[in-house]
């Protein structure tokens, strides 16, 4: 006996197709549309591609629905309109690409007065940023002809939407002499200089920060696709950004008039992003570790020619910030925050530090700049951002420069007057044993670790892994000789035993092997590429699947099944921490009982932590407790 069976299920929508007088309202009722329409179902995308339907479809995307509409339905039509509109079916694309009507009302939702509805101007950046894609040559002549195309998109720069459309003309075109032709049509438009003037006083700090993200971006789409582009011609956009006119403008718009912390904020930022010498992001990390950093960026001596007269204007942020009423947090009450725009000038003296420029060096040291940095690090104790940035400065002082001959000589000499300036003037020793013993006295009268100790643990590390055996040990060791005695005999006992004691309760030994003093200093310390730490994280991230431990360990079959001696249990490590080394050592506590696990936790800030949540099985003897090292070989950085 056969059964027949018939599995294929017919969709509403064929039936409502039959119909000579069906709606396109009534065919996004279904749920299943979108579905239908991606795959590819005739009937529909021929009723989609009819060109009143495309007209209707187009209306719904840029037309704002009536305010007496439901709220939770108010942008269902235009919704499921953007989603056929951009589901990539062929039919639809050449329909709306090919046709000029409808290409004009797509352009007529941009003449319309700010402020955009940010939904619409979603919908109406993704459809055409689809098109840009699918249809380039047609679009892309079609906006050539509207003048006042890139005006009105700056225009409506406060909608998000708008600037994705922006990096979409950039990153979407091919093949690459189209590409080309965009960017100089969008170089003549003078996008460049449009976006830098929109970082202004005067402008609302929407505006600002949208345009800034902007230039930010096309800085690094135009340096990737320079890296993988075959022929060497030059990206216009990003020869302008580069440009020491350009970036002089820039400057100017953020200190001119009235100080405005969004300006400053928002300059900076494109300024710290034309200074990155590596990208950012997992390709990146992969690219620098299997090329040997060929793909890092050189800093333009015109960016640094542009700063440099600008470096007292930011000295003066650090002196008088844009005022800021006071704020309530989990220490406190804080007056006088330190604020956004300061923390962008720190980030952005460790930047120019990193570039061993020495005239920017030294202009810097004229300004005494990180002495205040220093004052701010110890003045604001809770602010790890902060104690960041000020860490990455003393470490690039510390750090040996490494440039062409021709400029060694000279900037050996800018970088001694740094160090001078860090020890005498900054007094960098006596500043770290004053704030290392003002914290054990908070402490042994009850009160709570200061949030600093952590990053200036890692300085007085720093300080002492150079005196040891870094590059400018023997300048290192004549300052700390000219120390008044008392100070120096402070600063031998903190390191023999306060310091001593610190670095040794802040390691996790690895299996098999010991730590003297000073190889602690060097795990501790060692010079990490600063640039790089984000990647890393990122890397890691991705490398943690859920069956990463099971890679490693012991296999369950290799133990007898009947052996009493031997109790399974199940181990969950909430926390792994990761140090930037080949080997990850995790220490479990394994009790006869079922009890779980206990993972040991580190205060390192060497260290990195990975969120996760993973089970493995360890096997244990009837010795209770039984301490377990589980050594686990990882490709991580």
């Amino acid at each position: 006996m056969f059964w027949k069976f018939d599995l294929h299920t017919s969709s509403h929508i064929e039936q409502l197709l039959e119909r000579e007088d069906v709606t396109l309202r009534e065919l996004m009722e279904e749920d299943d549309i979108l579905q239908e329409c991606k795959a590819q179902n005739r009937r529909l995308l021929l009723f989609l591609s009819q060109e009143h339907n495309m007209r209707e479809m187009v209306q719904l995307i840029t037309t704002e629905p009536s305010a007496e509409l439901e709220e939770k339905s108010r942008f269902k039509f235009p919704n499921i309109a953007c989603e056929l509109l951009t589901s990539d079916v062929s039919i639809i694309n050449d329909k709306l690409g090919g046709d000029d009507e409808l290409l004009e009302m797509l352009y007529h939702f941009l003449e319309q007065e700010p402020p955009l509805n940010p939904l619409l101007a979603s919908f109406f950046s993704k459809t055409i940023g689809n098109l840009i894609a699918r249809k380039t040559e047609q679009v892309i002549t079609f906006l050539k002809k509207k003048e006042g195309f890139i005006g009105l998109v700056l225009k409506h720069i406060d909608a998000s939407a708008m600037m994705d459309l922006l990096l979409r003309l950039i990153s979407c075109v091919e093949p690459a002499s189209l590409r080309h032709d965009v960017l100089q049509w969008l170089n003549e438009e003078k996008l460049v200089q449009r976006l830098t003037e929109l970082i202004h006083t005067g402008n609302d700090d929407e505006r600002q920060s949208n345009a800034s993200q902007t230039l930010c971006d096309i800085i690094r789409l135009s340096r990737d696709q320079a890296g993988q582009m075959q022929e060497s011609s030059e990206d216009p956009l990003l020869a302008v950004l580069e440009s020491q006119e350009s970036v002089s403008e820039l400057l100017r718009n953020m200190f001119e008039g009235e100080k405005s912390e969004a300006s400053i904020v928002n300059g900076t930022q494109v300024l710290l992003t034309l200074l990155e010498t590596r990208r950012s992001g997992l390709e990146g990390l992969m690219d620098l570790y299997s090329q040997g950093y060929e793909r890092s960026y050189t800093v333009s001596s015109s960016i640094l020619n542009a700063i440099e007269p600008h470096l007292k204007d930011f000295h003066q942020i650090l002196l008088d910030p844009p005022q800021k009423s006071a704020i309530l947090t989990t220490v406190g009450v804080l007056e006088q925050p330190l604020g956004n725009a300061r923390l962008h000038v720190a980030r952005l003296v460790a930047s120019l530090l990193q570039t061993n420029c020495p005239s920017v060096c030294q202009e810097l040291s004229r300004l005494n700049t990180i002495d205040i940095l220093l004052d701010l690090f110890f003045t604001y104790t809770w602010n790890n951002f902060l104690h960041f940035q000020v860490e990455l400065c003393v470490s690039a002082i510390l750090s040996q420069p490494s440039s062409p001959e021709e400029k060694i000589v000279s900037l050996y000499h800018i970088f001694i007057l740094n160090l001078l300036q860090l020890f005498q003037r900054c007094l960098l020793v006596q500043r770290i044993l004053d704030a290392w013993e003002e914290n054990d006295r908070i402490q042994s009268e009850g009160g709570t670790r200061r949030g600093n100790m952590g990053h200036l643990t890692r300085v007085a590390n720093m300080v002492v892994q150079n005196l040891e055996k870094g590059p400018v040990q023997s300048q290192i060791s004549d300052l700390i000789k000219e120390l008044p005695d008392d100070c120096r005999g402070r600063w031998e006992s903190f390191v023999d035993e306060t310091l001593r004691e610190t670095n040794r309760r802040n390691t996790v030994e690895l299996v098999g092997r010991s730590h003297s003093p000073c190889c602690l200093n060097e795990s501790l310390n060692r010079p990490l590429d600063w640039s790089l730490q984000p990647l890393g994280q990122d890397y890691q991230i991705q490398q943690m699947t859920a069956n990463f431990v099971d890679q490693f360990g012991f296999n369950d079959e290799e133990f007898s099944e009947h052996d009493e001696n031997i109790k399974y249990v199940t181990v969950t490590i909430i926390d792994l921490w990761q140090k930037p080394a080949h080997l990850v050592t995790v220490a479990v506590s394994v009790k006869l009982s079922d009890a779980a696990a206990g993972v040991t936790r580190v205060s390192d800030s060497n260290w990195i932590i990975v969120r996760t949540v993973t089970k493995f099985t360890v096997f244990c003897t009837k010795s209770s407790p039984l301490q377990l090292k589980l050594q686990l070989q990882c490709q991580f950085v």
